[in-house]
């Protein structure tokens, strides 16, 4: 395969294309303090996707999307790269106009790379990955005395904006901040004629229509089902766009692309899996027939289909949904559903406050059982919930910390109670970010800021993730073999990073104490339970 050097260059750092040897949460390695872990982690545990001569064969979903708007847009096929970064100064000529990056956290500025980096203070190992890239592209132009205009965007673009300085001090011509699928031709044509501004804000939404299908294959088999979420929580970006749901037909040429590339499986992204085709926008029911649906459509193409997000509170309100799923998933002890979701806070109060849409059809008051409950519907269906916490949240006090603390104390009971060994999930707590509407607040700083109650919230949720490594990770590692030696290290690990936790907490003087559970318990109505026992016949 021979590519000439091309019009528009587009790629992103290395840390997002790697496969980390297929390990599920191993992608979070990027947010990981590069200044304090040995390098062989990183060269251990970096796998690159294929290209060929330097093109890549998969790419991130966000990235093929671009490459589908410039071809839909009127650019050329020969003209339009998506390069492999460590590949990718052989696609850049005279000809070049644009390299652009996609990027996701590339000043570790995200709230698990802050949360690891100890607010920022170490470098992140995407921020080196990224620098980097950045450095060698700028040397290709200065050797070459080459004119192309040098371009970031993607979620992690703001970042830049944010780091005015650092820009400028890496030669970035533009950064490009929101959504450019409906217009992404015009902005780079505006940029190559010198026409842009530095930092372009793009303040229009592309309607579905103008959302292209990608034309080449996603890593990870990647396929976005809704753009936007509608909950409106106010730290959080995606949610504040307006909803929009991609039609089944175009999930499907998605997943049947990948699929005819040899990818065996289909991960739905979504900001909220169970909020596709909802239709009840003020307490957000679920449309249970459109979600079932959706996954019923995914699987004609592939036997392996998982979501990205979803929301507790939704699984709550439907769990025949969430049953029905799981039957046509064909989820049981050998094949979880893993789904990322928001725990946040247990406090009613800073639920109701900057997430009033979060808990809904349910209410702040009863947002911990909501936790607890939902968890339960999950498990008793085989999904295992990764949950994240946020520290640092404006307005919050030990007392609320405290009471987090005890709720995952309250969960881990429970769930073993009712369910044994079926019982799973995960709580990572994460720095507080000021995004969305809190984009003026302070960034949280962990070292410097962490009270006795975040303290507390911090070590039972490792505590906890300790259990579960030492408890489910064996059965996770029997589908890898390349890690199976590991698992001792693993389980020793985690007891390190607990002890170092506790060390780390006496130095600032505070010692870890046991918790009293919090008043709540499993009450799933059994005829709620299957109230909706035909959906999975139904497709």
């Amino acid at each position: 395969m021979v590519i000439e050097m091309a019009r528009v260059v587009l790629t992103t750092d290395e840390t997002l294309t790697s496969t980390y040897h297929d390990v599920p949460l191993l992608d979070f390695l990027g947010c990981a303090p590069y200044d304090k872990l040995p390098r062989w982690v990183f060269r251990l545990m970096d796998t690159q996707l294929p290209d060929e001569d330097g093109v890549l064969t998969q790419a991130p979903y966000g990235l093929r999307k671009i490459e589908a708007a410039l071809l839909r847009d009127g650019f050329l096929r020969d003209e339009v790269i998506v390069a492999h970064p460590r590949k990718v100064e052989r696609f850049i000529g005279e000809d070049t106009t644009v390299v652009s990056l996609y990027e996701m956290d590339p000043l570790g500025l995200g709230p698990v790379s802050m949360m690891f980096t100890n607010g920022g203070q170490w470098r992140n190992y995407t921020s080196v990955k990224f620098r980097g890239l950045v450095e060698r592209i700028n040397r290709v132009r200065e050797r070459k005395g080459l004119k192309f205009k040098l371009v970031v965007g993607g979620p992690g673009a703001w970042q830049l904006d944010f780091r005015r300085e650092e820009c400028e001090r890496l030669n970035i011509d533009h950064v490009i901040i929101g959504e450019g699928d409906h217009i992404a031709g015009k902005l780079f044509r505006e940029i190559e004629s010198g026409s842009a501004d530095e930092t372009i804000v793009v303040k229009t939404w592309p309607r579905v229509e103008q959302i292209p299908t990608i034309v080449a294959p996603s890593y990870k088999g990647l396929v976005e089902v809704m753009r936007g979420c509608g909950r409106g929580c106010r730290f959080c970006e995606p949610n504040l766009r307006v909803a929009r749901f991609i039609p089944l037909q175009k999930i499907g040429e998605e997943i049947a692309l990948n699929v005819s590339a040899g990818i065996d499986h289909a991960w739905l992204h979504s900001e909220d899996i169970f909020l596709y085709k909802v239709e009840d926008r003020k307490n957000f029911y679920p449309n249970a027939d459109a979600v079932v649906e959706l996954f019923a459509t995914a699987r004609k193409y592939t036997r392996n289909v998982n979501p990205t997000h979803g929301t507790v509170a939704a699984a709550l309100a439907a769990p025949g949904m969430v049953e029905a799923i799981s039957e046509m998933v064909d989820a049981g002890p050998n094949h979880w559903i893993g789904i990322q979701a928001g725990f946040e806070t247990a406090a009613p109060e800073l639920i109701g406050k900057y997430m009033n849409n979060k808990m809904k059809p349910f209410s702040p008051e009863e947002w911990p059982w909501v936790l607890l409950n939902g968890t339960y519907v999950f498990n008793r269906n085989y999904w295992f919930p990764a949950y994240t916490t946020i520290l640092g949240l404006p307005g919050d006090t030990d007392e609320y910390e405290i009471e987090t603390a005890r709720l995952i104390v309250t969960m881990e009971r429970e769930l073993e109670e009712k369910l044994g060994n079926r019982a799973h999930f995960t709580v990572t707590p994460l720095a507080f970010v000021p995004m969305g509407l809190l984009r003026g607040e302070e960034f949280y700083r962990i070292e410097d800021m962490i009270t006795y109650g975040q303290f507390l919230h911090l070590y039972y949720a490792w505590k906890h993730l300790a259990k579960e490594v030492i408890r489910g990770l064996p059965h996770i590692l029997r589908g890898n073999p390349f890690l199976i030696p590991f698992y001792p290290l693993a389980r020793f690990g985690v007891r390190v990073v607990l002890r170092q936790i506790e060390k780390w907490g006496k130095r600032k003087g505070y010692e870890v104490r046991p918790l009293e559970p919090l008043d709540l318990h499993i009450e799933v109505e059994e005829h709620r339970w299957y109230s909706q026992p035909s959906l999975a016949e139904a497709y």
